[in-house]
Protein backbone atom coordinates (compact mmCIF):
# COMPACT_ATOMS: atom_id res chain seq x y z
CA UNK A 1 0.00 0.00 0.00
CA UNK A 2 1.19 3.48 -0.88
CA UNK A 3 -0.04 6.51 1.10
CA UNK A 4 0.68 10.06 0.01
CA UNK A 5 -0.25 13.39 1.59
CA UNK A 6 -1.22 15.92 -1.07
CA UNK A 7 -2.01 18.92 1.12
CA UNK A 8 -1.84 19.82 4.81
CA UNK A 9 -4.13 22.45 6.26
CA UNK A 10 -2.58 25.62 7.66
CA UNK A 11 -5.39 26.12 10.19
CA UNK A 12 -5.88 22.56 11.54
CA UNK A 13 -4.33 19.09 11.39
CA UNK A 14 -6.58 18.14 8.44
CA UNK A 15 -4.88 16.73 5.37
CA UNK A 16 -5.75 15.60 1.86
CA UNK A 17 -4.20 12.47 0.47
CA UNK A 18 -4.71 9.10 -1.14
CA UNK A 19 -4.10 5.45 -0.34
CA UNK A 20 -3.15 3.26 -3.29
CA UNK A 21 -3.96 -0.43 -2.89
CA UNK A 22 -4.05 -3.40 -5.24
CA UNK A 23 -7.82 -2.88 -5.53
CA UNK A 24 -7.76 0.82 -6.30
CA UNK A 25 -7.13 4.26 -4.86
CA UNK A 26 -8.93 5.78 -1.85
CA UNK A 27 -9.09 9.57 -1.57
CA UNK A 28 -8.63 10.72 2.01
CA UNK A 29 -10.10 11.80 4.34
CA UNK A 30 -12.65 9.07 3.77
CA UNK A 31 -15.68 7.58 5.49
CA UNK A 32 -15.58 3.77 5.62
CA UNK A 33 -18.97 1.99 5.65
CA UNK A 34 -19.24 -1.15 7.75
CA UNK A 35 -19.77 -4.50 6.00
CA UNK A 36 -19.57 -6.69 9.11
CA UNK A 37 -20.49 -10.01 7.50
CA UNK A 38 -19.20 -9.23 3.98
CA UNK A 39 -22.23 -7.09 3.18
CA UNK A 40 -23.54 -3.62 3.84
CA UNK A 41 -26.92 -4.62 5.18
CA UNK A 42 -29.83 -4.41 2.65
CA UNK A 43 -27.60 -3.39 -0.30
CA UNK A 44 -25.72 -5.25 -3.02
CA UNK A 45 -22.05 -4.48 -3.53
CA UNK A 46 -22.92 -2.69 -6.77
CA UNK A 47 -25.42 -0.47 -4.95
CA UNK A 48 -22.84 0.36 -2.28
CA UNK A 49 -20.45 1.48 -5.01
CA UNK A 50 -23.14 3.82 -6.36
CA UNK A 51 -23.25 5.59 -2.96
CA UNK A 52 -19.68 6.90 -3.59
CA UNK A 53 -18.25 4.42 -1.06
CA UNK A 54 -14.53 3.94 -1.69
CA UNK A 55 -13.60 1.26 0.84
CA UNK A 56 -15.44 -1.03 3.29
CA UNK A 57 -14.52 -2.68 6.59
CA UNK A 58 -15.60 -6.25 7.41
CA UNK A 59 -15.25 -8.10 10.72
CA UNK A 60 -12.83 -10.95 11.36
CA UNK A 61 -14.66 -12.42 14.35
CA UNK A 62 -18.06 -12.62 12.68
CA UNK A 63 -16.68 -13.98 9.39
CA UNK A 64 -14.72 -16.58 11.36
CA UNK A 65 -18.01 -17.71 12.93
CA UNK A 66 -19.84 -17.80 9.62
CA UNK A 67 -19.14 -18.80 6.92
CA UNK A 68 -15.56 -19.36 8.13
CA UNK A 69 -12.34 -18.04 6.61
CA UNK A 70 -11.75 -21.30 4.68
CA UNK A 71 -15.00 -20.82 2.75
CA UNK A 72 -14.02 -17.24 1.89
CA UNK A 73 -10.49 -18.25 0.89
CA UNK A 74 -11.79 -21.06 -1.32
CA UNK A 75 -14.08 -18.55 -3.05
CA UNK A 76 -11.03 -16.49 -3.99
CA UNK A 77 -10.91 -14.15 -1.01
CA UNK A 78 -13.27 -11.55 0.38
CA UNK A 79 -13.30 -9.33 -2.72
CA UNK A 80 -14.42 -12.16 -4.99
CA UNK A 81 -16.70 -13.69 -2.36
CA UNK A 82 -18.76 -10.49 -1.96
CA UNK A 83 -18.15 -9.18 -5.50
CA UNK A 84 -16.57 -5.95 -4.27
CA UNK A 85 -13.87 -4.64 -6.59
CA UNK A 86 -12.65 -1.75 -4.44
CA UNK A 87 -10.39 -1.82 -1.34
CA UNK A 88 -11.33 -3.61 1.88
CA UNK A 89 -10.30 -3.54 5.53
CA UNK A 90 -10.92 -6.20 8.17
CA UNK A 91 -11.22 -5.36 11.86
CA UNK A 92 -9.18 -7.82 13.91
CA UNK A 93 -11.89 -8.96 16.32
CA UNK A 94 -10.54 -6.78 19.14
CA UNK A 95 -13.76 -4.80 19.40
CA UNK A 96 -15.65 -8.04 20.15
CA UNK A 97 -13.44 -8.41 23.23
CA UNK A 98 -15.28 -5.34 24.51
CA UNK A 99 -18.75 -5.73 22.95
CA UNK A 100 -19.19 -9.37 23.99
CA UNK A 101 -17.48 -8.76 27.32
CA UNK A 102 -17.84 -5.71 29.55
CA UNK A 103 -19.92 -3.93 26.92
CA UNK A 104 -22.58 -6.61 27.17
CA UNK A 105 -22.24 -6.97 30.94
CA UNK A 106 -23.03 -3.30 31.55
CA UNK A 107 -25.03 -2.46 28.41
CA UNK A 108 -22.64 0.34 27.40
CA UNK A 109 -20.86 1.47 24.25
CA UNK A 110 -17.42 2.93 23.53
CA UNK A 111 -18.47 6.44 24.57
CA UNK A 112 -20.30 6.73 27.88
CA UNK A 113 -22.92 9.42 27.35
CA UNK A 114 -24.23 9.28 30.92
CA UNK A 115 -23.33 7.44 34.05
CA UNK A 116 -26.99 6.95 34.89
CA UNK A 117 -27.73 4.72 31.92
CA UNK A 118 -29.65 1.49 31.79
CA UNK A 119 -27.48 -1.60 32.14
CA UNK A 120 -28.10 -5.29 32.66
CA UNK A 121 -25.37 -6.71 34.91
CA UNK A 122 -25.76 -10.39 35.84
CA UNK A 123 -28.64 -10.76 33.36
CA UNK A 124 -31.10 -9.44 35.93
CA UNK A 125 -33.70 -6.73 35.44
CA UNK A 126 -32.27 -3.48 34.02
CA UNK A 127 -30.66 -1.33 36.66
CA UNK A 128 -28.86 2.01 36.85
CA UNK A 129 -25.11 2.14 36.18
CA UNK A 130 -23.91 3.91 39.30
CA UNK A 131 -21.49 6.82 39.36
CA UNK A 132 -19.08 4.69 41.39
CA UNK A 133 -19.10 1.65 39.06
CA UNK A 134 -15.70 0.86 37.59
CA UNK A 135 -13.80 -2.12 36.20
CA UNK A 136 -10.74 -2.89 38.28
CA UNK A 137 -7.64 -4.86 37.39
CA UNK A 138 -8.26 -8.58 37.81
CA UNK A 139 -11.96 -8.34 36.91
CA UNK A 140 -13.14 -10.58 34.08
CA UNK A 141 -16.26 -10.20 31.91
CA UNK A 142 -19.01 -12.75 32.49
CA UNK A 143 -19.09 -14.31 29.02
CA UNK A 144 -15.45 -14.20 27.88
CA UNK A 145 -12.04 -14.65 29.49
CA UNK A 146 -9.21 -12.25 28.60
CA UNK A 147 -5.85 -13.92 29.13
CA UNK A 148 -2.23 -13.05 28.32
CA UNK A 149 -2.22 -15.23 25.21
CA UNK A 150 -5.61 -14.12 23.85
CA UNK A 151 -9.33 -14.24 24.50
CA UNK A 152 -11.59 -17.23 25.16
CA UNK A 153 -15.14 -16.78 23.86
CA UNK A 154 -18.31 -18.78 23.84
CA UNK A 155 -19.72 -18.57 20.34
CA UNK A 156 -22.84 -16.37 20.25
CA UNK A 157 -24.20 -18.81 17.65
CA UNK A 158 -24.07 -22.15 19.45
CA UNK A 159 -22.06 -21.67 22.64
CA UNK A 160 -19.00 -23.47 21.26
CA UNK A 161 -15.75 -22.55 23.00
CA UNK A 162 -13.56 -20.34 20.80
CA UNK A 163 -10.09 -18.85 21.18
CA UNK A 164 -8.79 -15.77 19.40
CA UNK A 165 -5.30 -14.42 19.91
CA UNK A 166 -2.92 -12.27 17.85
CA UNK A 167 -1.59 -15.14 15.71
CA UNK A 168 -5.08 -16.51 15.11
CA UNK A 169 -6.45 -13.09 14.16
CA UNK A 170 -3.68 -12.50 11.61
CA UNK A 171 -4.08 -16.00 10.14
CA UNK A 172 -7.83 -15.48 9.68
CA UNK A 173 -7.34 -12.01 8.18
CA UNK A 174 -4.76 -13.35 5.75
CA UNK A 175 -7.20 -16.01 4.58
CA UNK A 176 -9.96 -13.40 4.21
CA UNK A 177 -7.62 -11.35 2.04
CA UNK A 178 -8.54 -7.69 2.70
CA UNK A 179 -6.13 -4.98 1.55
CA UNK A 180 -5.71 -3.56 5.07
CA UNK A 181 -5.75 -5.62 8.26
CA UNK A 182 -5.44 -4.67 11.95
CA UNK A 183 -3.57 -6.04 14.94
CA UNK A 184 -5.52 -7.89 17.62
CA UNK A 185 -6.09 -5.74 20.71
CA UNK A 186 -8.28 -5.26 23.74
CA UNK A 187 -10.74 -2.39 23.39
CA UNK A 188 -11.22 -1.28 27.00
CA UNK A 189 -14.48 -0.13 28.57
CA UNK A 190 -15.28 3.52 29.43
CA UNK A 191 -15.57 2.45 33.07
CA UNK A 192 -12.19 0.66 33.24
CA UNK A 193 -9.98 2.27 35.85
CA UNK A 194 -6.37 3.36 35.36
CA UNK A 195 -4.73 0.17 36.60
CA UNK A 196 -6.96 -2.05 34.46
CA UNK A 197 -6.31 0.12 31.38
CA UNK A 198 -2.54 0.12 31.96
CA UNK A 199 -2.37 -3.68 32.28
CA UNK A 200 -4.63 -4.07 29.25
CA UNK A 201 -2.35 -1.77 27.26
CA UNK A 202 0.66 -3.94 28.06
CA UNK A 203 -1.20 -6.91 26.53
CA UNK A 204 -2.23 -4.92 23.47
CA UNK A 205 1.38 -3.85 22.88
CA UNK A 206 2.64 -7.40 23.27
CA UNK A 207 -0.03 -8.66 20.86
CA UNK A 208 0.93 -5.96 18.33
CA UNK A 209 4.50 -7.27 18.23
CA UNK A 210 3.26 -10.85 17.84
CA UNK A 211 1.00 -9.76 14.96
CA UNK A 212 3.95 -8.18 13.14
CA UNK A 213 5.96 -11.39 13.42
CA UNK A 214 3.00 -13.59 12.45
CA UNK A 215 2.08 -11.76 9.23
CA UNK A 216 3.26 -13.52 6.06
CA UNK A 217 1.14 -11.71 3.46
CA UNK A 218 1.60 -8.50 1.46
CA UNK A 219 -1.46 -6.95 3.13
CA UNK A 220 -1.00 -3.59 4.85
CA UNK A 221 -1.00 -4.09 8.63
CA UNK A 222 -2.17 -1.31 10.97
CA UNK A 223 -1.15 -1.23 14.63
CA UNK A 224 -3.81 -0.06 17.08
CA UNK A 225 -3.31 2.65 19.71
CA UNK A 226 -5.24 2.16 22.96
CA UNK A 227 -4.99 3.73 26.43
CA UNK A 228 -8.56 4.70 27.19
CA UNK A 229 -9.24 8.20 28.49
CA UNK A 230 -5.85 8.51 30.19
CA UNK A 231 -3.49 10.99 28.55
CA UNK A 232 -0.22 9.36 29.61
CA UNK A 233 -1.39 5.91 28.48
CA UNK A 234 -2.64 7.22 25.13
CA UNK A 235 0.68 8.97 24.52
CA UNK A 236 2.67 5.94 25.67
CA UNK A 237 0.69 3.73 23.30
CA UNK A 238 1.03 6.12 20.35
CA UNK A 239 4.80 6.35 20.86
CA UNK A 240 5.20 2.57 21.18
CA UNK A 241 2.93 1.57 18.30
CA UNK A 242 4.27 4.44 16.19
CA UNK A 243 7.84 3.15 16.66
CA UNK A 244 7.00 -0.22 15.11
CA UNK A 245 7.09 -0.88 11.34
CA UNK A 246 3.35 -0.79 10.71
CA UNK A 247 1.92 0.43 7.40
CA UNK A 248 -0.60 2.64 9.21
CA UNK A 249 -2.30 3.10 12.55
CA UNK A 250 -5.71 2.52 14.03
CA UNK A 251 -6.92 4.55 17.00
CA UNK A 252 -9.24 2.42 19.07
CA UNK A 253 -10.90 2.11 22.42
CA UNK A 254 -13.17 4.43 24.31
CA UNK A 255 -13.16 8.20 24.62
CA UNK A 256 -14.41 8.81 28.13
CA UNK A 257 -17.70 10.19 29.39
CA UNK A 258 -17.96 13.14 27.02
CA UNK A 259 -17.57 13.01 23.24
CA UNK A 260 -16.70 16.72 23.26
CA UNK A 261 -13.33 15.70 24.73
CA UNK A 262 -12.55 13.48 21.73
CA UNK A 263 -10.64 16.08 19.61
CA UNK A 264 -8.32 16.76 22.54
CA UNK A 265 -7.78 13.03 23.07
CA UNK A 266 -7.11 12.48 19.37
CA UNK A 267 -4.53 15.26 19.49
CA UNK A 268 -2.67 13.40 22.26
CA UNK A 269 -2.30 10.47 19.88
CA UNK A 270 -1.82 12.10 16.49
CA UNK A 271 1.11 14.28 17.58
CA UNK A 272 3.01 11.12 18.61
CA UNK A 273 2.40 9.12 15.40
CA UNK A 274 4.61 9.21 12.29
CA UNK A 275 3.44 12.02 9.98
CA UNK A 276 3.62 10.12 6.71
CA UNK A 277 1.55 7.07 7.57
CA UNK A 278 -2.28 6.85 7.45
CA UNK A 279 -4.44 7.06 10.59
CA UNK A 280 -7.77 5.30 10.98
CA UNK A 281 -10.27 6.00 13.77
CA UNK A 282 -12.12 2.80 14.65
CA UNK A 283 -15.88 2.84 15.07
CA UNK A 284 -16.63 6.57 15.34
CA UNK A 285 -18.08 8.76 12.59
CA UNK A 286 -21.46 10.40 13.10
CA UNK A 287 -22.09 13.50 11.00
CA UNK A 288 -21.47 15.82 13.95
CA UNK A 289 -18.12 14.07 14.56
CA UNK A 290 -16.73 14.22 11.05
CA UNK A 291 -15.28 17.71 10.81
CA UNK A 292 -13.74 17.43 14.29
CA UNK A 293 -12.22 14.04 13.44
CA UNK A 294 -10.79 15.25 10.14
CA UNK A 295 -9.45 18.49 11.65
CA UNK A 296 -7.66 16.30 14.22
CA UNK A 297 -5.65 14.67 11.43
CA UNK A 298 -7.61 11.45 10.87
CA UNK A 299 -7.50 10.04 7.33
CA UNK A 300 -10.16 7.31 7.45
CA UNK A 301 -12.88 6.37 9.93
CA UNK A 302 -15.68 3.80 10.05
CA UNK A 303 -19.11 3.92 11.66
CA UNK A 304 -22.38 1.97 11.52
CA UNK A 305 -24.54 5.12 11.87
CA UNK A 306 -25.86 5.51 8.29
CA UNK A 307 -26.88 1.86 7.99
CA UNK A 308 -27.95 1.32 11.61
CA UNK A 309 -30.28 4.32 11.63
CA UNK A 310 -31.64 3.52 8.17
CA UNK A 311 -32.90 0.15 9.41
CA UNK A 312 -34.81 2.04 12.10
CA UNK A 313 -36.50 4.33 9.60
CA UNK A 314 -34.23 7.35 10.08
CA UNK A 315 -32.82 9.47 7.27
CA UNK A 316 -29.93 11.96 7.53
CA UNK A 317 -30.74 15.15 5.61
CA UNK A 318 -29.88 18.86 5.43
CA UNK A 319 -33.02 19.37 7.58
CA UNK A 320 -31.59 17.11 10.27
CA UNK A 321 -32.41 13.53 11.15
CA UNK A 322 -35.91 12.53 10.02
CA UNK A 323 -37.98 9.66 11.44
CA UNK A 324 -39.85 8.54 8.32
CA UNK A 325 -42.10 6.26 10.37
CA UNK A 326 -44.01 9.31 11.60
CA UNK A 327 -47.43 9.59 9.99
CA UNK A 328 -46.89 13.24 9.06
CA UNK A 329 -44.57 12.15 6.23
CA UNK A 330 -47.50 10.48 4.44
CA UNK A 331 -48.48 14.05 3.49
CA UNK A 332 -45.01 15.00 2.23
CA UNK A 333 -44.80 14.54 -1.54
CA UNK A 334 -41.14 15.57 -1.74
CA UNK A 335 -37.67 13.98 -1.80
CA UNK A 336 -35.90 12.95 1.41
CA UNK A 337 -33.54 15.85 0.78
CA UNK A 338 -34.21 18.42 -1.94
CA UNK A 339 -30.50 19.12 -2.29
CA UNK A 340 -29.46 15.47 -2.62
CA UNK A 341 -28.88 13.89 -6.04
CA UNK A 342 -28.64 10.27 -4.92
CA UNK A 343 -30.65 7.64 -6.81
CA UNK A 344 -33.28 7.56 -4.06
CA UNK A 345 -33.86 11.31 -3.76
CA UNK A 346 -34.13 11.70 -7.54
CA UNK A 347 -36.91 9.09 -7.81
CA UNK A 348 -38.71 8.41 -4.51
CA UNK A 349 -40.67 10.66 -2.15
CA UNK A 350 -41.10 10.84 1.62
CA UNK A 351 -44.76 9.74 1.48
CA UNK A 352 -43.87 6.51 -0.33
CA UNK A 353 -40.97 5.64 1.98
CA UNK A 354 -43.15 6.43 5.00
CA UNK A 355 -45.83 4.09 3.63
CA UNK A 356 -43.27 1.30 3.10
CA UNK A 357 -41.96 1.64 6.65
CA UNK A 358 -45.43 1.63 8.17
CA UNK A 359 -46.33 -1.39 6.03
CA UNK A 360 -43.11 -3.13 7.22
CA UNK A 361 -41.80 -3.49 3.68
CA UNK A 362 -38.07 -4.17 3.54
CA UNK A 363 -37.63 -2.00 0.44
CA UNK A 364 -37.80 1.05 2.71
CA UNK A 365 -34.69 -0.10 4.57
CA UNK A 366 -32.80 -0.44 1.30
CA UNK A 367 -33.83 3.03 0.12
CA UNK A 368 -32.88 4.71 3.40
CA UNK A 369 -29.57 2.85 3.62
CA UNK A 370 -28.65 3.91 0.10
CA UNK A 371 -29.53 7.55 0.78
CA UNK A 372 -27.76 7.69 4.17
CA UNK A 373 -24.55 6.21 2.80
CA UNK A 374 -24.58 8.61 -0.14
CA UNK A 375 -25.26 11.51 2.23
CA UNK A 376 -22.34 10.55 4.52
CA UNK A 377 -19.93 10.07 1.62
CA UNK A 378 -21.01 13.32 0.02
CA UNK A 379 -20.59 15.11 3.37
CA UNK A 380 -16.94 13.98 3.55
CA UNK A 381 -16.44 14.86 -0.12
CA UNK A 382 -17.49 18.42 0.73
CA UNK A 383 -15.01 18.49 3.63
CA UNK A 384 -12.23 17.40 1.23
CA UNK A 385 -13.19 20.31 -1.00
CA UNK A 386 -12.98 22.69 1.97
CA UNK A 387 -9.51 21.44 2.87
CA UNK A 388 -8.45 21.98 -0.72
CA UNK A 389 -9.72 25.58 -0.55
CA UNK A 390 -8.00 26.19 2.79
CA UNK A 391 -11.26 26.59 4.70
CA UNK A 392 -10.63 23.75 7.20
Amino acid sequence: MNFKILKKSKISNARLGFMETSHGVVETPCFVPVATQATVKTLTSQEVEQTKSQILIANTFHLHLKPGEKVVEKAGGLHTFMNWKKPLMTDSGGFQVFSLGFGKDFGIGKILKKREIISKPDNRRPSILRLTDEIKYGTQPQRIKIMQDGVYFNSPLDGEKLFLGPKESIRIQEQLGADIIFTFDECTSPIANYEYTKKSLEKTHQWAQICLKAKNSKQALYGIVQGGKFKDLRQESAKFIGSLPFDGFGIGGEFGDDKRQMPKMLDWVVRELPERKPRHLLGIGHLEDMEKIIKSGIDTFDCIAPTHYARRGLAFTSEGRLDLKQIKFLKKREPLDKGCVCGVCLIYKKDYICHLLRAHEITALRLLTFHNLYYFNNFVEEIRAKIKKGEI
